[in-house]
């Protein structure tokens, strides 16, 4: 598996993201006046994600942090692993 080079993510993708998912982390529910925001890949560019809008989400940084590189088996219904 080849990992995927990262980019940087342009501020209307970003904002498209947070809309979709109503500003709340997808982990863990919390929303944006509760913690800090951020971009995820569902699944990591490091084991062969994509740099698409399908493939990414939002996290609070927590979660973001504990999920490092693995890929969340909750988001596994909308991919082919």
């Amino acid at each position: 598996m080849s990992k995927t080079p990262r980019i940087r993510i342009p501020s209307e993708v970003r904002q498209y993201v947070f809309q979709r998912d109503k500003y709340q982390c997808q982990s863990c529910g919390k929303i944006t006046s509760e913690t800090n925001l951020t971009i995820d890949h569902i699944i990591p560019l490091a084991r062969g994600g994509q740099n698409d809008l399908s493939n990414l989400h939002t996290l609070c940084f927590t979660c973001n942090q504990q999920k490092t590189d693995n890929i969340d088996t909750r988001f596994r219904r909308y991919f082919q692993l």
